[in-house]
């Protein structure tokens, strides 16, 4: 059993993307896109520009907004120093009417 912390803590990173992109540097980035109305079932495409992230980096991410429409991350593809995150709307009938926070966290490959 584990006691006390045992993790990493990496400095939160906060931007704002315009025209569906943004661009900061960071392990942990938080990304407020503008003010969406992606229709239901429709996908939402964020690209991000990090010197971060590696082509073979593990990338996480999660999504949320305090408006209507159900937003989930459907397709994250990492390249050299940068990631198009891809988010559909699964919402059956509404469509976002706000923006979404994206939580993006870089884990670099440290394989020898």
């Amino acid at each position: 059993m584990f006691k006390g912390n045992v993790g990493v803590k990496f400095r939160r990173q906060t931007v704002t993307g315009a025209s569906n992109a943004a661009s900061i540097r960071g392990r942990r980035v938080q990304i407020t896109t503008e003010s969406l109305t992606t229709a239901a079932g429709a996908t939402f495409t964020e690209t991000l520009t990090n010197a971060e992230i590696a082509a073979d980096s593990m990338v996480l991410v999660t999504v949320k907004t305090s408006g209507t429409g159900t937003p989930v991350v459907s397709k994250i593809t990492p390249a050299a120093g940068s990631v198009v995150i891809i988010i559909q709307n699964i919402h059956a009938s509404a469509a976002f009417n706000a923006a979404l926070v994206i939580d993006v966290l870089v884990i670099p490959n440290s394989t020898p």
